[in-house]
């Protein structure tokens, strides 16, 4: 009877909590949104599989010595997983619709003023709701929620905020997730029918030359004038540059590929290891999902301001609707400017147009990041 005794004690039922057994309910509802719904699959699954696996009872899986803890420790608490991912996306990107339209910049940058505004509210919350204590390093690990940048929110959080970095990482992969069913109804609240129609002239052609020197521009002015930008930026510089010189295509289909792929596994994993219902259960975790759906919120809004905006100057007149594309949500955020602008005139393709302040947006995003590193001392 004793050795039976310390069976059942040994076993996971024994263990086994309450607040365990609603992050197997979040998780499996994340599991459920990227199988079944197909909302951002390549994060949500590894995500949501290693929310499960931190959730275990006794086994101590997410633990400094732990399966799910070694990762996390090797990639995600030296922002390194991050980083690589950002050369990744950086291979994969094509910033010529940005250069063909420069204006274009200016989109991505306001959609990024929806990151400062959560700051604000995150540290509004702490002053006026009992139970949510958001100090400056956890408001600013927020607010960049509001980038829609899942690698840039992990960078910043694992810097400044390692306790929230599981409700933040979810928080902004579930708004990534959800653009097209987000950003719509702001869109068109915003626009006016004859706005949307709106159908803007093709860009002209970038050269090679151009396309070529962009990244060693961007890195320069980042070392120049905002240096905290500089892990990021340079990954997403270095990657673009892989790509665009014409001369490394090995190594520019790895990052594409092998290297982005093993990397998000990994990513989604130590992410995941955050879950567990003593570091996700708490008052924060609402707060910073509310903040985040207002973040996001603010930045589709802002972008199509601006283009709002730059209609009364600029000669060429540009759909509005490109603008809620300044959120970095590549290149979900482009595809649903298009499919709107096409709910309204079939025959107007916005998609390549779109993806210039799309692109911006991530640039954007990364130096949003780097000020706040830069303002809050990280």
């Amino acid at each position: 009877m004793a050795a039976l005794s310390t069976l059942l004690a040994a076993t996971g039922l024994a263990h086994l909590s309450l607040g365990a057994l609603v992050m197997f309910v979040v998780c499996l509802g994340l599991l459920y949104l990227g199988i079944k719904k197909g909302f951002e699959p390549l994060l949500l699954v590894p995500i949501g599989f290693g929310g499960l696996l931190a959730n275990v009872p006794v086994a101590d899986i997410s633990g400094p010595d732990g399966f799910l803890g070694i990762i996390y420790d090797a990639g995600v608490s030296n922002g390194l997983f991050p980083l690589l991912i950002f050369m990744g996306v950086g291979a994969m990107t094509d910033f010529g619709p940005l250069l063909a339209r420069p204006v274009t910049a200016l989109l991505g940058a306001a959609a990024q003023f929806g990151i400062f505004a959560t700051v604000i509210g995150a540290l509004a919350l702490s002053q006026f709701v009992p139970g949510i204590e958001f100090s400056m390093q956890d408001a600013a690990a927020i607010g960049i929620i509001g980038g829609a940048d899942g690698p840039t929110a992990i960078f910043l959080a694992s810097r400044l905020s390692p306790d929230l970095l599981g409700a933040i990482a979810v928080a902004a992969y579930s708004y990534m997730a959800l653009v097209p069913i987000i950003q719509p109804p702001i869109m068109r609240l915003l626009t006016t029918e004859s706005e949307r129609r709106i159908v803007m002239k093709q860009s002209r052609h970038v050269h090679r030359a151009e396309k070529v020197a962009f990244p060693l521009v961007v890195l320069a002015l980042c070392a120049l004038l905002l240096p905290d930008a500089t892990p990021l930026i340079g990954a997403l510089m270095f990657g673009n540059l892989l790509t665009e010189s014409g001369v490394v295509d090995r190594l520019a289909g790895a990052a594409k590929n092998e290297l982005i792929n093993i990397v998000t596994i990994l990513l989604g994993l130590a992410v995941g290891s955050k879950l567990a219902a003593d570091h996700f259960l708490h008052a924060e975790t609402l707060g910073i999902l509310g903040l985040g759906l207002v973040a996001f919120c603010i930045g589709t809004a802002a972008g199509v301001i601006l283009a709002k905006l730059l209609n009364l100057v600029l000669r060429d007149p540009i759909n509005p609707l490109i603008g809620a594309a300044g959120v970095s949500a590549v290149p979900m955020a482009a595809r649903v400017v298009n499919k709107v602008g096409q709910d309204h005139d079939p025959g107007n393709f916005l998609l390549m147009h779109a993806m210039g302040p799309n692109v911006a947006g991530v640039i954007g995003s990364a130096c949003a990041a780097g000020v706040l590193l830069a303002m809050v001392g990280g």
